[in-house]
């Protein structure tokens, strides 16, 4: 089965199990009734950062939403080319690999991502429960932590609480290709 529709049957069982509206939902979680609603048909694939809000008003970390329970594993190993991989279109155009997808339960996420040139979180600064780690392999990367700004050149990281208020921008001529590892803020 596809991400797009584990994700939106997912979303709209655990929605109609909590006896919520798509309007109820979209208010409680700061995500637009017509986003849920595209999600739930399987139309698109949230990004981590409306997938964390979703995930928060059930108590429940993303990995919730993405995974079966038949496809997953205490054991995952991975080859490029061959890990679940995601494009967002929106500004960042950013593309990512999943480290950990089959992973049962993890406590964390990581990503290999790669951002063109110009990419970025967008104008307006992001936050979410739990921990971030960024290791930059190649490119410049501009991160802004609460006001503070950060140039991560190649080899270096950045760890941070991802509840201060932050944005990344690829300031470098080249794709950023970039390590990104989450901690969700809550266990399955």
């Amino acid at each position: 089965m596809k991400v797009k529709k584990i994700v939106g049957k997912k979303l709209k069982a655990i929605r109609l199990k909590n006896d919520m509206t798509i309007q109820e939902l979209a208010d409680k979680s700061k995500v637009s009734s017509n986003m849920i609603s595209r999600i739930e048909r399987g139309l698109t694939i949230p990004s981590v950062q409306i997938l964390m809000k979703l995930a928060a008003v059930f108590n429940k970390s993303i990995n919730y939403f993405v995974e079966e329970v038949s496809t997953t594993h205490e054991v995952v190993y991975s080859t490029p080319g061959n890990r679940d991989q995601t494009v967002y279109d929106d500004e960042s155009n950013m593309h990512t690999e999943s480290f950990t997808s089959g992973l049962r339960d993890p406590q964390f996420m990581s990503f290999y991502c790669t951002v063109p040139p110009g990419g970025t979180s967008g104008d307006k600064n992001m936050y979410h429960p739990g921990d971030e780690l960024i290791y930059l392999l190649e490119g410049r990367l501009r991160v802004a932590i609460a006001g503070e700004e950060h140039i991560l050149n190649p080899g270096d990281s950045l760890s941070f609480k991802s509840h201060l208020p932050h944005r990344w921008d690829n300031i470098g001529e080249g794709d950023a290709k970039v390590i990104w590892t989450l901690s969700p803020f809550t266990t399955i």
